[in-house]
C-alpha cells in the first residue's frame, strides 16, 4: 500500500498548497491512503468545517490535529458529524469527537489512523499517550481488524517521540510526528518494522517562524514586548510528509523517505514511488 501524510497545514498559504497539489500527486503517484494534519489550517489555529471538507475533497482520507483543535469553536460540533476527522485521543473521556478511525483505503485495505497527543514541554494534564496507544491498539490490531496502523503523535520533545515509536513498534505501520512545523532527517524502519519520523514538518511558508511572520516574532525575542499580532506568512507554500510503502501482507513499512515539494525547500519525492 502506498501511504502520504503530509504535516501541519498553517494558514491560507499551506492549506491552499495542499488542495492543489494532493490530487496531483495520488494520480501521478498512485496513492491507496493520504492523512494531513489540520490544526493550524484556519489562520494559524485550529481549523473549520469548510477547511476540513476542502482537504477531504483535495483526497485526504482522514484528518488530524493537536493541541490546536479547538481553535475554531465549530470545531466542538462539527467533530461529531465526521468520522475521518480526528482529535488526540488522550484528551479525557466525554470530550466531543474521536481520537482513531477505521477508514476503507482505495486499494480495500481498512486502515486505522489514530491521533495522540504528548505531555512533554505540551500538556501534562492529559491522559497517558503510551497507554493511549495501547488502547487503541488494542481495539483494532494490526492484522486482526486492521491492514495497517497509521499514528499521528503531536508532540514537543523528540525524546518522548521516539520513545513512543520504540514502544509501539511492530504493532503500527507508521508513526509519525507533528506539532514542531519542522521536517526531521531521521525517516527510518525500526527493528520491528514500524515506519517512523519524528516531524512531518508543515504545509506553509518556511521563510517565517514555524509559519507565521518572522519580524513580530524577533521583536518579541528581542524586545520582550508584543508590537502587534502574530500573523500568517502568506509567501509561497512548501509541502512537507513523509511516504511509505506498506507491505499487504505484514501491514509493516517496507520504505519509507521524505516528500518535500515547493519553492523553498530542497524537493524530493520517494524514489520508490518514481
Amino acid at each position: 500500500m502506498r501511504f502520504l501524510f503530509l504535516g501541519d497545514m498553517v494558514g491560507s498559504t499551506g492549506r491552499e498548497a495542499v488542495w492543489d497539489q494532493l490530487p496531483g500527486l495520488i494520480s501521478d503517484l498512485k496513492l491507496d491512503f493520504v492523512v494531513v494534519n489540520g490544526e493550524n489550517a484556519a489562520h494559524g489555529f485550529g481549523i473549520t468545517e469548510e477547511i476540513f471538507l476542502k482537504t477531504i475533497d483535495a483526497g485526504a482520507d482522514v484528518v488530524t490535529t493537536g493541541n490546536h483543535v479547538w481553535g475554531q469553536k465549530e470545531a466542538l460540533s462539527f467533530c461529531e458529524r465526521y468520522d475521518t476527522f480526528l482529535r488526540p485521543a488522550n484528551y479525557p473521556k466525554g470530550t466531543p469527537g474521536r481520537g482513531a478511525t477505521l477508514v476503507q483505503a482505495r486499494n480495500g485495505a481498512q486502515v486505522l489512523v489514530s491521533n495522540i497527543m504528548g505531555r512533554v514541554f505540551m500538556h501534562p494534564d492529559l491522559d497517558d499517550p503510551f497507554a493511549c496507544a495501547e488502547e487503541v491498539l488494542g481495539s483494532c490490531p494490526l492484522g486482526e481488524q486492521a491492514d495497517a496502523v497509521i499514528l499521528d503523535f503531536h508532540a514537543e520533545a523528540t525524546s518522548e517521540k521516539q520513545c513512543f515509536g520504540h514502544f509501539v513498534d511492530g504493532r503500527a505501520s507508521l508513526v509519525v510526528g507533528t506539532h514542531t512545523h519542522m521536517p526531521t532527517a531521521d525517516c527510518q524502519i525500526l527493528d520491528g518494522g514500524t515506519g517512523y519520523m519524528s516531524d512531518a514538518g508543515m504545509c506553509g511558508d518556511y521563510n517565517s517562524s514555524l509559519g507565521m511572520e518572522k519580524e513580530e516574532l524577533i521583536n518579541r525575542f528581542v524586545t520582550k514586548i508584543p508590537r502587534g499580532r502574530m500573523e500568517i506568512a502568506t509567501g509561497p507554500a512548501t509541502i512537507c510528509g513523509v511516504g511509505v510503502e506498506i507491505s499487504d501482507r505484514t501491514g509493516l513499512a517496507e520504505k519509507i523517505a521524505p516528500l518535500r515539494k515547493g519553492a523553498r525547500l530542497e524537493e524530493t519525492v520517494p524514489s520508490f514511488w518514481l
